[in-house]
């Protein structure tokens, strides 16, 4: 099932196979695992970034978040990542970041990220263990998330990213 097969079964538990990722499920999965409505008649919560090479978690996450009232974007590869990201920083709230992106590591992605915005949040999610955040917590990191992970653990990281204060960095660019 892979290193996020309990995230998928948490996410899709109540569709007619259990492994549809067609976001078919979305509702039920609402419903059923993350204990309320869904926010089709909410206005999003915020704009998350999702960085992962494995596009069948990419759709586990973003049907997850999007049916908690996030705007999700996701891509798959370290390069589009940081486009995209330097594209449109401004939007985007934070950023969840898997450590192996081949050809790259996270570590080279999430040094990327901070070039263009000193002050980017960025939740370190991945299968590795916890020491390969080290050095990036003491760059700025906002959160560590191993995989697999419950929906509710996903949110409230991603939270407690947003809350946790600034760096200070006379660079930073402005945010105006």
């Amino acid at each position: 099932m892979g290193q996020f097969g309990a995230f998928s079964q948490v996410l899709l538990r109540g569709t007619d196979n259990g492994m549809r990722g067609d976001g078919a499920g979305c509702l039920a999965s609402c419903m059923l695992n993350l204990g309320g409505m869904a926010s089709g008649n909410c206005s999003p919560k915020l704009c998350v970034l999702v960085i992962d090479d494995e596009e069948t978690f990419l759709s586990f996450v973003k049907e997850a978040l999007e049916c908690q009232g996030y705007t999700v974007y996701t891509v798959s590869s370290p390069q589009e990542a940081i486009k995209f990201y330097g594209d449109r920083w401004r939007e985007i709230d934070v950023a969840l970041l898997d450590f192996w992106l081949p050809p790259m590591t996270g570590t080279l992605v999430f040094d990327a990220l901070q070039r263009t915005n000193p002050n980017v949040r960025v939740v370190l999610v991945t299968g590795c263990n916890e020491p390969v955040a080290a050095e990036l917590f003491q760059k700025g990191l906002r959160g560590f998330l191993r995989k697999p992970f419950s929906p509710s653990d996903l949110s409230r990281n991603i939270e407690n990213a947003i809350d946790a204060p600034k760096i200070p960095s006379p660079a930073s660019p402005s945010l105006a």
